[in-house]
């Protein structure tokens, strides 16, 4: 059955009167209906009234001192003097007279060999000396009688110089035995293997009863020299002239040695000497400083940070280093004024020691810089400054 006309425009309408309720009754949830009062959380007394909240932050003054200049490297502790060792003579080991690890003196009994064959060849050389001292003896004394009896025409010329001679050779024999003995007793004093350096022994590499010889290349121990200590290290050839100039000028250097995460200075020693080349592969200069080390703390082959101080900034303007901000306008640092607002400060830097930064422009002494709550801060927030620890809150009972 066909729709009429007045039907069909009544149903559109009423579509149309559906769709203004639902706009107006939209209108008024959104506009219009009244919205619940917001709770903010209750603010502590240092934050105030106003909105945004003032920002709590922990502030440093900008202060003077005096900054020494560090160069820093990775080095390598080194005995000042290594000695493997050998034995100078062969023979059956008898004795071990040290502990390992003990620290010995120049001079000390370290191993003993078996003497007594060093002994027998030293008693044979030296009856051969004394054979040779007496048949030179008798040639000396039969020359005299020929010289008597040449001057007395009784012998040729011939005959003299032939007494001579022989007493020369029978000198040269004497010489000769006279050195095999002194080459046998050095032997047998060989025997008795001492210390030739004062250090610290290491591993004992031969047990006592094996069979020893000179001809052995992995030697009996290894002493290594660690008072003084060595610690050799490199830096950059930039540095050059910074290092150079103080050591010419006749001023000692101070080098200190940290621990690898640069919590702790291990020892602290000077600059010994700088090497004589910079290598053309890394571009860098090797540098060796001493330290006394008298209570052991470096260890050779330990590997170190190493700071060497070559200079002293006076009476510069320092801040903290953590305060330091870098970004796309370079390096900056908040400060806080007398109206308690965050101003934002352009610096220049300078050397760092440490956690120390100095700031060679853009700060005075007595600026008060922020440490601490740098990450909500913006130019002209307003800030409280709470470098004191609030009070703790009273329990009531």
């Amino acid at each position: 059955m066909p729709v009429s006309p007045v039907h069909r425009s009544r149903k559109r309408w009423f579509l149309y009167a559906a769709v203004v309720a639902v706009f107006a009754a939209a209108v008024w949830y959104f506009a219009f209906r009244a919205k619940p009062p917001h709770n903010r959380p209750a603010m502590p007394a240092w934050a105030g009234n106003e909105y945004p909240p003032r920002i709590p932050v922990r502030t440093v003054a900008a202060k003077a001192q005096d900054l020494p200049v560090h160069i820093k490297a990775i080095g390598t502790v080194t005995p000042v003097n290594t000695v493997t060792v050998r034995s100078r003579v062969s023979g059956q080991l008898l004795q071990i007279a040290f502990e390992e690890g003990q620290r010995v003196q120049k001079g000390d009994l370290l191993a003993e060999i078996d003497p007594a064959s060093y002994r027998i060849q030293l008693a044979q050389v030296e009856g051969q000396l004394r054979q040779n001292q007496a048949r030179l003896s008798t040639a000396r004394a039969d020359l005299e009688r020929i010289r008597e009896l040449h001057s007395r025409k009784l012998v040729t010329d011939q005959e003299l110089d032939a007494q001579q001679a022989l007493v020369a050779e029978r000198e040269g024999t004497v010489a000769s035995s006279q050195a095999q003995v002194d080459n046998a007793r050095l032997e047998l004093a060989y025997t008795r293997i001492e210390a030739p350096i004062t250090g610290r022994v290491g591993l004992r590499r031969v047990d006592p009863g094996n069979l020893v010889r000179e001809s052995d290349t992995q030697g009996l121990v290894v002493i290594t020299q660690t008072q003084p200590i060595a610690v050799t290290f490199t830096v950059p050839e930039k540095e050059l002239q910074a290092v150079l100039e103080p050591l010419r000028a006749g001023e000692p250097l101070e080098v200190e040695a940290w621990d690898r995460a640069e919590t702790g200075v291990l020892a602290t020693g000077t600059l010994k000497t700088v090497d004589n080349q910079i290598d053309t592969a890394t571009g860098t200069l090797r540098l060796k400083a001493e330290f006394a080390n008298a209570d052991d703390r470096l260890f050779p082959n330990q590997f170190v940070n190493v700071r060497l101080r070559v200079r002293t900034l006076q009476n510069a303007v320092v801040i903290p280093a953590a305060a330091v901000q870098f970004g796309s306008r370079g390096t900056y640092v908040y400060i806080v004024g007398a109206d308690n607002k965050a101003a934002v400060r352009d610096v220049a830097l300078g050397p760092v020691d440490g956690t120390l930064q100095a700031v060679t422009k853009g700060l005075t002494v007595g600026d008060q810089v922020v440490l601490e709550g740098l990450d909500r801060l913006r130019e002209g927030r307003t800030v409280v400054v709470a470098n004191e620890p609030a009070p703790a809150a009273v329990t009531k009972p």
